[in-house]
Parts: C-alpha cells; structure tokens; sequence
C-alpha cells in the first residue's frame, strides 16, 4: 500500500469512526420530523432502517438528510408514494438533481412582477382614509395582503398590481367589500382556466416525462419546456380577455344607453326601440333555411328576409298612392 492509499484509507476510518449518532428522538429534534413521523417512513420504506446496537437504534446523518428531502419534496406537492418512487430511483443510483431542478422551474415565480410592502398608515393613504379593519382582514384572506410577524403595522404586497387596481376601483366607487367579493369569484374562473390549460400541456406535451421518475436529462428537458412554455398561459389569457372585453363593452354600452334612451322624457315623440317578439315559424320552412345558410345563421338570414319584404311592400304601397 502507498502512503497515499494509506493517508485515504486512515481518514475514511477516522471519519466512520466520529460520524455523528442520533437516538430516534435527537433524529426528530434535529429534523423538525416527530419519532411517530420518523417510524411511519421507516414502515412504508422511505426511510433506511437504524443501525441496531445491543437494545438500541442509531441514526446517522443519512437518515437526517433523508428526512430533510422529503420534507422538502412534501412541500412541493409531491406524495409519499411519489416521493418513495423517486428516493428509490436515486437509490439505484439516478440522480436526483434534475428532478429538482425540474421542481425548482415549476415553483419559480409565473410572473415579472416585484413583491412590495406597504404600512398600515400607507394602506389609510391609498383608500382614502380607509380601508377598514374588516377589508384588511379580508385581505389578509384572499393573500393580497401577508402579515409581516416582526411587524405588526407593516404587511407584504405579493402584487403591487393587484392592490393597485383595487385602490383604483375603490377611487372610482366599488365599497371594498364588493372588490374583494368580485376577487374571489374571479379567483374560481382563473383557477379553472389555470387547471384546464395544466391538463391540456401535461396531456399533450409533459405525459412523457411524468409517467415514471424522469431522468437528470429528462428532468432538464422538462424544465426547458417549462420556461418555454411558461408565458404563455398569461398571453393567451391576455389575448382573449382583450377580445371579449372589446366584444362585451361595445355591447354593453349601446344596450344601457338604448335602455336609458327608452327612459329619457326628453326623447318623447322620437320612435321607442323595436320590442322583439317570438313569432313561431314552420318546422319545414326552419329546416329549410337551416339547410340553405347553415344553422347559425338561420336566424339572421330570416330577419334580413322579412325586413326586405316589408321595405318592398312599403315601396310599393308609395308607388300606388301616386
């Protein structure tokens, strides 16, 4: 043996000889886990079984580190049963590196947007000598406010915008109340746009990578995608808002000032606006019109229909009073 192996050799016994041993309850003190916690992983695997010496378990500092991954793969989201098929994969000596590279993707922040904070007295300024305890409270709820504990009068913002746009509509009239009423309701669409478009990416772009613990390659082809694919959520959820917001407003303002019209003394004498009334028609004439114009377009092409018939008629009864 060279004096090197030796040198090599002589640490790693002097290292095995000062590892660090835990009793259960010093392994539960040092990872945060409880001993009931601690012993439920060993039982379903997750964990490595202690070293047994005379009467007593020992732990070492794997078991703690252990413990500390899957506290922070259970933050994530992930399952035991996830988490157990992954360690086992790492284990069998797959990396677990991509995979939580892959998680630290998914769980990076989904916008540009900066955090802020904002004080009690700073809030009174924005809402006009409000908002109250109550609206604060409510805040606190929905998320748009956090408590900051080491500061009673002080709370985080985790979007600036949001607040923003409630200052804004609460300048403009909306109680706080009926904004923070109208931010739940939206909560529940957006939730379910955000679920619908995680279903549809996983279904047709992310199954391959998710159907088995992935590879370090896999995981990073994963995470690429995720940055790839990461905006574009928002844009299309920008897009179509756009959209339908100019569809929806133009409508809405011709109706109210048509319904206001209606209603205004001063628009006595001039011609009231048309009330629609259901006329049945034939099932065969329906059917006939559906056939020639397609259906969504039967009902239009009748009103255009019977609105040249009556223009014709009156040009016609013109030309006898003659």
């Amino acid at each position: 043996m060279t004096d090197a192996e030796y040198r090599t050799e002589h640490r790693a016994k002097h290292r095995a000889e000062y590892r660090i041993e835990y009793r259960i309850e010093d392994l539960a003190h040092r990872s945060g886990a409880t001993v009931r916690t601690i012993r439920a992983y060993q039982d379903r695997g997750l964990l490595p079984k202690p070293e047994r010496r005379g009467r007593a378990n020992v732990y070492r500092d794997t078991h703690l580190a252990r413990l500390r991954q899957i506290a922070g793969l259970l933050d994530r989201g992930y399952t035991l049963a996830s988490i157990k098929d992954l360690l086992e994969a790492w284990d069998a000596g797959r990396g677990l590196g991509g995979v939580l590279g892959l998680v630290a993707e998914v769980d990076g922040p989904w916008t540009d947007e900066e955090p802020g904070r904002i004080t009690r007295a700073e809030l009174g300024e924005r809402f006009g000598g409000g908002p109250d305890d109550d609206a604060v409270e409510e805040a606190v709820e929905l998320g748009v406010l956090v408590r900051v504990p080491s500061s009673p009068d002080e709370f985080l913002v985790p979007s600036p915008q949001e607040l923003a746009v409630a200052a804004e509509l609460h300048a403009a009239g909306v109680p706080l109340l009926a904004i923070s009423g109208h931010l739940r309701e939206l909560r529940v669409q957006v939730e379910h746009i955000a679920t619908r478009f995680l279903d549809f990416t996983t279904e047709h772009v992310f199954h391959p990578y998710l159907n088995h613990p992935p590879t370090d390659e896999e995981a990073a082809e994963a995470a690429s995608l995720v940055r790839r694919l990461r905006p574009l959520a928002q844009q299309t959820v920008d897009a179509e808002l756009a959209r339908a917001m100019r569809t929806l407003a133009t409508r809405y303002l011709r109706d109210h000032l048509g319904a206001v019209a209606a209603e205004d003394p001063s628009q006595a004498g001039r011609p009231a606006p048309a009330a629609k009334e259901d006329v049945a028609l034939p099932a065969g004439t329906v059917r006939a019109v559906r056939a020639l114009v397609g259906p969504e377009n039967a009902t239009a092409f009748i009103t255009a229909a019977a609105e040249r018939e009556v223009r014709a008629r009156a040009m016609d009864g013109l030309v006898r009073r003659r």
